[in-house]
């Protein structure tokens, strides 16, 4: 990537697959930024560049580097793949560009407090997955096609979503009468068949009809 490529990335603000930050402070939550890029469609981590857009480069850049690589290494599970390159404003500044896929060993997770946290990107930010993310994240990394009867509660599910356009988990569990469980692996399935799509969010993730 050249300094003309990352000014552009840069002008375009951040978005679903970049990310910006100015150093490599509290590298433990910078990493979750590079978890929600590799469980979702890839993207940028630059450090260097402020909030607004502005390439400001860091100063002693390779420490910076070293910081998010240690980082790296520590709290995310399984192992990330990506890329790397420092490119030099001046004799005194530079700005690291980490490139990262998106993952076929999603979803990549952090250890907190003991706790598996896997988290998913969604516009320019990134928020922790729920439950049925990942295992959508989880099972959707093998395509393979997915046979099922429509029962009653799959019915009541298209109805709901093509009269009101979006459902959350409660409120289909509620709406089917069905345990919390079930309502789950139902959407799920649903989704992994390409039926329905799911809108995560940072506190309740709802569901909508797939865009034929």
């Amino acid at each position: 990537m050249t300094l003309q490529e990352i000014h552009k990335i840069a002008q375009q603000g951040e978005g679903l697959r970049v990310e910006f930050k100015k150093k490599a402070a509290f590298p433990e939550k910078i990493v979750k930024e590079m978890i929600a890029l590799a469980n979702t469609d890839g993207g940028y981590l630059l450090i260097g560049v402020d909030d607004d857009g502005t390439v400001s480069g860091q100063r002693f850049i390779e420490e910076e580097v070293f910081v998010m690589e240690k980082a790296i290494t520590e709290f995310i599970k399984p192992k990330l793949e990506y890329q790397l390159q420092v490119i030099k404003l001046n004799q005194k500044k530079g700005v690291a560009v980490f490139t990262i896929s998106r993952s076929n060993n999603r979803p990549h997770f952090l250890m907190e407090e003991n706790r598996k946290k896997a988290f998913v990107r969604v516009k320019d930010r990134s928020i922790q997955a729920s439950r049925e993310m990942w295992e959508i994240l989880r099972r959707g990394k093998i395509q393979k096609d997915m046979v099922f009867t429509y029962g009653e509660k799959e019915n009541i599910l298209i109805k709901t979503l093509s009269d009101k356009g979006k459902i959350t988990l409660k409120e289909f569990q509620n709406l089917a009468k069905l345990p919390r469980f079930l309502a789950s692996k139902t959407l799920v399935r649903l989704v992994l068949a390409n039926v329905i799509r799911i809108v995560p969010q940072e506190l309740e993730d709802f569901y909508i009809l797939k865009e034929s």
